[in-house]
């Protein structure tokens, strides 16, 4: 759907895009600066496979900071992004037959690395009356034999659902009860958490599972640097270590000069985040408000990064399925993305990532679109 509204923009069309997911605001400078120096310090070499040391231990500082994980240097990997570290981290141990238990509406990646290492998806439907938000007996139902992981995105993409301590105190429990599954938590939108609590997140709050839990995280969008394509990722060594010899056999090491902006974004300043949020939290309640202004569209409240998804069941006899309501909205120049695309059904996902009187005119044009 972006490459489609890019195609219309140069056609000369007026196409506002709710589809790309990423910060809409400006790198911090600091980090600008820090690549600037890279470079002519020339930072232009190969590195060390799995990251830079340096990179290695600001990662470390990031994952006990934020997220309470204390970790070595050693088992922490760098990745072109967070995705490269996922697709590692299941290539590395799904085999054929292999089932992997993946909370749905989903980021629209996580199937298709899971196929391609042969394992097979297990959806666990949530729902939005939840705040699409699985119980812990809605999981253990799900585990069979065959179970080797189970995907955790929170905040998450597409719905901005956060997982509360108690709930993942609760998912500890049965996985205690069942200790060959893995648990890969992607917490890349962690700063992005308007519920005005620390983040939780499992590797944490369940210490004794530690070796069975990877945990992915990175810079794109903490700190809007999703061309950089910088992932980080803790976890057990012998899964790290997997990890990094299918890396020096896909792409070796991530570039250089990316790894050297991270350090700075990891060690630098953090204090633009509250605002940040807070920008973010306005844009939310703004989106939120108006879209449930909408006859026949809904969407709960999202805890976490920058999604809505949107229900718009009413409104599917008329465009058939999302897929035809997503290109209705497009002709009248908005870009969503069809709910079909996470594994949901019957609405769309939209980015506030977005200028405020950007959102403010691609809401009044959606209400106009289904009017």
């Amino acid at each position: 759907m972006t490459d489609r509204a890019t195609e219309l923009r140069e056609q000369g069309r007026d196409i506002i895009s709710l589809s790309v997911g990423e910060p809409d605001f400006a790198t911090p400078a600091n980090v600008i600066e820090a690549a600037k120096n890279a470079l002519d310090a020339g930072a232009t070499k190969y590195t060390p496979v799995t990251g830079t040391l340096r990179l290695k231990q600001a990662a470390a500082l990031h994952f006990e900071r934020d997220l309470g994980i204390k970790t070595d240097p050693q088992s922490v990997i760098v990745s072109a992004g967070g995705k490269q570290a996922i697709f590692h981290a299941l290539l590395a141990t799904v085999s054929e037959g292999d089932e992997v238990i993946v909370p749905a509406p989903w980021w629209v990646s996580y199937p298709e690395i899971i196929r391609f290492a042969g394992g097979s998806v297990v959806p666990l439907i949530t729902r939005a009356k939840d705040n699409f938000r699985f119980t812990p007996g809605d999981f253990e139902a799900l585990i069979t034999p065959r179970t080797q992981w189970l995907m955790l995105n929170s905040p998450g993409n597409p719905t901005g659902a956060y997982y509360p301590a108690e709930l993942l105190r609760g998912i500890g429990e049965v996985l205690r009860r069942h200790p060959r599954i893995l648990v890969l938590s992607d917490d890349i939108y962690a700063p992005l958490n308007y519920t005005g609590q620390p983040h939780a997140t499992l590797a944490n709050l369940c210490p004794d599972l530690a070796d069975r839990i990877c945990t992915v995280s990175g810079v794109s969008k903490s700190h809007a640097m999703t061309g950089f394509r910088i992932g980080v990722a803790t976890g057990p060594a012998w899964l790290i270590g997997a990890m990094g010899r299918l890396q020096s056999h896909s792409s070796g090491n991530p570039a250089a000069v990316s790894q050297a902006a991270a350090v700075e974004a990891f060690e630098g300043p953090q204090e633009f985040l509250d605002r940040w949020r807070e920008r973010f939290r306005a844009r939310r309640d703004m989106v939120v408000g108006a879209i449930n202004g909408v006859p026949g569209l809904s969407t709960p409240v999202p805890d976490g990064a920058f999604y809505c998804f949107i229900d718009a069941t009413p409104h599917m006899e008329r465009f058939g399925d999302d897929e035809g309501l997503a290109m209705h909205l497009l002709d009248h120049g908005v870009a969503v993305v069809a709910a079909s695309a996470f594994g949901g059904k019957d609405g769309f996902r939209i980015s506030f990532a977005a200028d405020d009187t950007v959102l403010e005119e691609a809401m009044r044009r959606i209400a106009a679109a289904l009017a």
